[in-house]
C-alpha cells in the first residue's frame, strides 16, 4: 500500500460550476485531493497562503485578477505551487503568456475527464504538461520562430551583396544561366561568373541551387 501523501489541489474558476465539475471529477481519484477552492486570482493567492497547494489548476479569464498574473505571482511565493493554467479560449497569446507567467501546465477545458489526473500528476513531478491542441499549437510557435530566425539570417546574409551581385542572385533564383544573366545585365559571361562566385560565397552557398534557397527563405523570391 502506498504512503505517498496525495497532491493537494487548489481550483480557481469564477464559474461555480466548472469548479463542481471539476471536484467531482477529481473525487475520484485516490492520489489527489482538492483542498480549496478560488473564484478569482486574488482569491486564489490568498488561498495559497492558507492550504499551501501542490498544484494550482486556474483559470485564465477571471474578474479582479486573471489567471496569468495570478500564476506570475505564486511563482515568487514561499512555497510555490506549481500552476495549470485552463481556458477555453484557443489563443496563442493565452498559451505564451501562461508560459511566460512560469504555468507549468496549459489544458484546454474540453480536455478528457480521463486526462486531467495524469495532467496534475505530471506537473505535480516537475515535468510541463500541454493539452494535445495546445502542444500543436506550441510546435506551430516553435516553427514559425524557427522560420524568422532563418529568415532574419538569410537576409543579413544579403545585406552583404553589392547591388550587382544583388541583382545576379535574383535572377539565378529566377532559373536563369550565366549566358541569360550576362544578356539581361549587359555583362560578359566571364563577369557573370565572378560575380556569382562572389554571392556564393558571400552566402556560405556551395552552388546556385544554394543561392535560391538563400533568396526563398528571406522572402525575396518571385
Amino acid at each position: 500500500m502506498s504512503t505517498a501523501q496525495p497532491i493537494r489541489v487548489l481550483l480557481v474558476d469564477d464559474d461555480q460550476m466548472v469548479r463542481t465539475g471539476l471536484e467531482h471529477i477529481l473525487s475520484y481519484v485516490d492520489d489527489i485531493d482538492v483542498v480549496a477552492q478560488a473564484g478569482t486570482g486574488a482569491e486564489a493567492l490568498d488561498q495559497v497562503t492558507r492550504h499551501f497547494p501542490d498544484v494550482v489548476l486556474m483559470d485564465i479569464q477571471m474578474p479582479v485578477m486573471d489567471g496569468i498574473e495570478a500564476a506570475g505571482r505564486m511563482r515568487n511565493m514561499p512555497r510555490a505551487p506549481k500552476v495549470i493554467t485552463l481556458t477555453s479560449f484557443d489563443t496563442d497569446d493565452n498559451l505564451f503568456r501562461s508560459l511566460e507567467a512560469g504555468a507549468a501546465g496549459f489544458i484546454h477545458k474540453d480536455i478528457a475527464p480521463r486526462d486531467l489526473p495524469d495532467a496534475i500528476r505530471t506537473v505535480h513531478d516537475g515535468e510541463g504538461f500541454a493539452s494535445p491542441r495546445a502542444t500543436t499549437r506550441l510546435m506551430a510557435m516553435h516553427q514559425s520562430s524557427q522560420e524568422s530566425t532563418r529568415r532574419f539570417e538569410a537576409r543579413q546574409l544579403l545585406a552583404g551583396l553589392t547591388a550587382k551581385e544583388r541583382e545576379v542572385a535574383e535572377l539565378v533564383t529566377r532559373g536563369m544561366g550565366n549566358r541569360e544573366i550576362a544578356e539581361a545585365t549587359y555583362s560578359s559571361q566571364a563577369t557573370v561568373k565572378t560575380h556569382l562566385n562572389r554571392v556564393m560565397a558571400k552566402l556560405d552557398s556551395p552552388n546556385r541551387v544554394g543561392v535560391a534557397v538563400t533568396l526563398t527563405l528571406a522572402g525575396l523570391s518571385d
